[in-house]
């Protein structure tokens, strides 16, 4: 804001400036001659000594011809430029007026209201820019670090000239994903420790019993058999009681920990793929990977097309990570009433007998050779895909990865 506040006085200061330079060289050559009029009392001069009659008004220059020897007294009343010549054998008193002054007072006024008005409309612009565009967009600003600190209980308030109406849209839509993720987060947390803090009561139960039947056995408290058999039973009831506790823990712990948010719908399958296309027709040109996308025919999908975007790009990050850099290509078929989207990049180095796993979560190949990764990128693919009524699976072909995507058409 401050800066956009110093451009508008920078302005102004340099519009003073051209005004002022402009009106000095203009205020300069006020009162100078042209010397015009040299030639037009030479052309005068001429018609006289042809014996014409000559009248000044004839001349742009020229005031006044008067005949000296004729002793006219208007000859020597103006107070007007002149010279004196001889013409026709008689001298004459020539007056001349030929000065910039009624030029340079319309040029300084003409130029001194442009310069006034091109300031005070450009003025006008930065004034609206301002108040439109910089100060609302400066208020939302600071959103991004406030959304940084965990600050999201407030919502965003859309200014009225709604230059930014979609950003402020998808800043709020953010915020409130972000939200929902920390409540859910919370949620989680709370859930996950209220099970751990009654199944670790539950267990203490079955393992105190255990302890003092260990216990009692050791010090040989049981010698009718009997009674033995009777706490050989409890121990090995105690001991289920126990394991039915740590399957219900590992079931906990091996539930989705991610949520999938789809909304399906019917959409054009070309809404997908010209995105995906424009976006990564730019981004590898720079690498120097030759990125192809066959021609197909459009169809209607069932799904969601932002999660199917979502879906090809893990797809296509992952060919540029693990793939060689040379070429990755977007082919398309049909089966049934599905439209198969397939992603297939060169220099593939994962073994065969590891493609069971791929779609699994936090699991890594052998081939990510340190690279930076949490293993969940397929596997999120395959949740996407099977909350969309699809499929997704992956092949090696002579050092060719390919990972298909099934999308159900409408």
């Amino acid at each position: 804001m401050k800066s956009f506040d110093k451009l508008i006085v920078f302005f102004i200061v340099i519009m003073i400036l051209l005004t002022a330079c402009v009106d000095h060289i203009l205020l300069k050559d006020r009162g100078e001659t042209s010397g015009y009029y040299l030639v037009e009392v030479n052309r005068v001069k001429h018609r006289l000594d042809a014996g014409e009659k000559v009248s000044a008004d004839d001349y742009t220059s020229i005031t006044g011809i008067y005949d000296i020897e004729a002793e006219d007294e208007a000859a020597f009343e103006s107070k007007r430029e002149y010279v004196i010549c001889r013409a026709g054998g008689r001298l004459y008193r020539i007056e001349y007026d030929d000065r910039k002054d009624n030029s340079s007072k319309k040029a300084f006024a003409a130029v001194n209201i442009a310069f006034i008005s091109v300031t005070v409309i450009v003025l006008a612009v930065l004034l609206y820019l301002r108040s439109k565009m910089i100060k609302p967009f400066n208020r939302i600003s600071e959103l991004p670090y406030e959304l940084s600190k965990g600050n999201l209980t407030d919502p965003l308030k859309e200014d009225k000239s709604r230059y930014f109406g979609k950003f402020v849209w998808g800043l709020d839509m953010l915020r409130e994903k972000l939200e929902s993720s920390k409540q859910k987060e919370y949620e989680h947390a709370k859930a996950e420790k209220t099970m751990i803090l009654s199944l670790s009561h539950d267990i203490k139960t079955p393992l105190s019993s255990i302890k003092l039947y260990s216990k009692a056995l050791a010090r040989g408290l049981y010698s009718d058999p009997k009674k033995l058999e009777e706490v050989y039973g409890s121990i090995g009831e105690k001991a289920d009681e126990i394991e039915r506790y740590l399957e219900e823990i590992i079931k906990h712990s091996s539930d989705d920990f991610i949520s999938f948010e789809v909304e399906n719908r019917d959409y054009y399958l070309s809404q997908v793929i010209d995105g995906i296309g424009a976006f990564y027709n730019s981004k590898l040109s720079l690498n120097g990977t030759e990125f192809t996308v066959e021609d197909y025919n459009d169809c209607m999908i069932n799904g969601d097309p932002d999660r199917l975007t979502e879906v090809l790009q893990n797809i296509i990050e992952n060919a540029i990570k693990y793939g060689d850099g040379k070429s990755i290509e977007i082919s398309f078929s049909d089966e049934e009433d599905c439209r198969l989207i397939t992603v297939k990049n060169s220099g593939c180095e994962l073994p065969k007998n590891e493609l069971d796993h791929i779609f699994d979560s936090f699991w890594r190949g052998s081939n990510t050779n340190g690279r930076q990764g949490s293993g969940l990128g397929l596997y999120i693919c395959r949740r996407l895909m099977n909350s969309m009524r699809g499929d997704i699976f992956a092949d090696i072909n002579d050092g060719y990865m390919s990972v298909t995507a099934v999308c159900r058409k409408s």
